[in-house]
């Protein structure tokens, strides 16, 4: 049995691969302005008295800063097409939501905010099947 490709179909799943790059990219812009203001040590953030991961501001800052910008490329590559973007997204987004929890005492409503959009953004690309055209 042979199918013919659904216009209808063929348009949700390259609107869901755009939303999915969109909200990457969304996230990334997200961890990089937290980096930024983590790496300058801005008073935004609570530092926590007793955590077991308790890292300084500073370095918290670069790794949201690194993952930021990572988030940015793969929503560029996904844009684009590239077949690596997708792969690479999900885990991209793994490091980033134990990331975001292990943070959490030092913004915990952007943290929250951001494993949310990081959990959209994980449905969407998995809702994309390319063989389903």
């Amino acid at each position: 049995m042979t199918t013919t490709a659904h216009p209808v179909r063929q348009g949700l799943a390259a609107g869901i691969t755009m939303l999915a790059a969109i909200l990457l990219l969304v996230a990334g812009t997200l961890g990089i302005l937290r980096g930024i203001a983590g790496v300058t040590k801005d008073e935004l953030f609570l530092i926590p008295s007793e955590y077991s991961y308790q890292f300084d501001v500073s370095t918290w800052g670069w790794i949201h800063l690194a993952l930021g910008i990572l988030f940015v490329a793969v929503a560029i590559g996904m844009m684009v097409t590239a077949a690596w973007a997708r792969i690479f997204a999900y885990c991209l987004l793994a490091v980033s939501i134990v990331a975001n929890f292990l943070s959490l005492p030092y913004y915990p409503w952007w943290s929250v905010i951001v494993i949310v959009i990081d959990l959209v953004i994980i449905w969407a690309l998995s809702t994309w099947n390319p063989d389903r055209i």
